[in-house]
């Protein structure tokens, strides 16, 4: 594999063809979904020359804590469908590269067994009960931080699981953060009602800080600091949730510009390139999440697929920060940019 966008073809003849579409598929039409990585090739680099230096600092700092490169494993369900080992690889290989796995509730291996820099992700179940468990449960797992994604009040209309009829996970395999306290496998629901006011519950039942995924609207930004979040996702869900909403590269400015600097902001969506990083961290983004790729390089090779689609990023990162006459990601500033 010598780029991020060789993956999914070389991952798709390890994978079953609805699982692939599982992975791959977006929302209705899936304008999203094409959207998040066209949008990067409309923004131009305007690199300087004659400043830049012998090595780079690749790190940056993400609620207090050092991590090796501005990426993040993203969350993604269902990762022993690509690999038997599934979630426990894709982890061991986000340790070896210094950086962190943000664990989906839909994950396949129970939080308790994930090594690992590990954030928790979310959705508020109707069952708050089952909630609360959850959120505790990954708390003593040693889960730094909690992610709560707040664009699914309803589930996304994907027509390559419908047309698959892929409504179920094959036997053997289950969501297992969705274990109730007396291990019952429950069914992932949504909450249409959820309200800002519920993030002061969230707040008493755990002191792990708190990142809401899922904004995509300046104002939404403004109202997450006035809550006192910890952090913010710009993210559509990678075209998965409302198909026709805005490539979140498109939407990072007025978030970053909303939040001044008060909170990290990360984006997700669409990154395939080390240029993509440039862009998103000359925006304002302190890190980016990949999702997609880290299923392909599992599929292919399990922990070490997902070790090399993060050694490619970093590989090209090093490369384009010397070639942008950089020598840190703070040297990464608008200016660098052609709209």
């Amino acid at each position: 594999m010598i780029s991020l966008r060789e993956l999914e073809n070389e991952a798709r003849a390890h994978l079953a063809p609805e699982v692939h579409d599982l992975f791959a598929g977006g929302a209705d039409d899936e304008i999203t979904l094409r959207a998040n990585e066209s949008a990067f090739a409309r923004i131009g680099l305007v690199p300087r020359v004659l400043s830049g230096s012998a090595e780079r600092d690749l790190s940056t700092s993400l609620l207090g804590r050092t991590i090796a490169l501005p990426v993040v494993i993203a969350p993604t369900a269902f990762h022993r469908l690509a690999h038997p080992d599934g979630e426990i690889s894709t982890a061991r290989a986000a340790q070896a590269a210094g950086t962190i796995m943000i664990v989906s509730m839909a994950a396949t291996t129970p939080v308790e067994e994930i090594p690992g820099d590990t954030w928790f992700q979310f959705n508020v179940q109707p069952d708050r009960e089952l909630t609360r468990y959850q959120v505790q449960r990954a708390e003593k797992a040693g889960c730094r931080a909690l992610v709560l994604s707040v664009d699914v009040a309803a589930f996304g209309h994907r027509e390559r699981d419908l047309r698959n009829g892929f409504d179920h996970l094959p036997d053997g395999l289950v969501c297992e953060n969705m274990r109730d306290a007396a291990g019952v496998v429950r069914r992932i629901e949504f909450a249409p009602d959820l309200a800002w006011s519920d993030l002061a519950w969230i707040r008493e039942i755990s002191a792990l800080p708190l990142v809401l995924k899922g904004i995509t609207h300046p104002a939404d930004a403004r109202r997450a600091l006035d809550h006192g979040v910890d952090g913010l996702i710009v993210s559509n869900h990678g075209g998965r949730q409302l198909d026709s909403v805005a490539a979140t590269i498109d939407l990072l400015p007025d978030i970053t510009s909303a939040v001044g600097g008060r909170v990290p902001v990360l984006l997700d969506g669409g990154v395939r390139r080390s240029t993509d990083i440039v862009k998103a961290r000359a925006l304002g983004a302190t890190a980016v999440g990949i999702g997609r790729p880290v299923l392909w390089g599992l599929a292919i090779d399990g922990q070490r697929g997902v070790e090399r689609v993060l050694s490619l990023l970093r590989e090209e990162l090093d490369r384009a920060l010397a070639l942008c006459g950089a020598s840190s990601l703070d040297d990464l500033s608008e200016d660098l940019l052609r709209w």
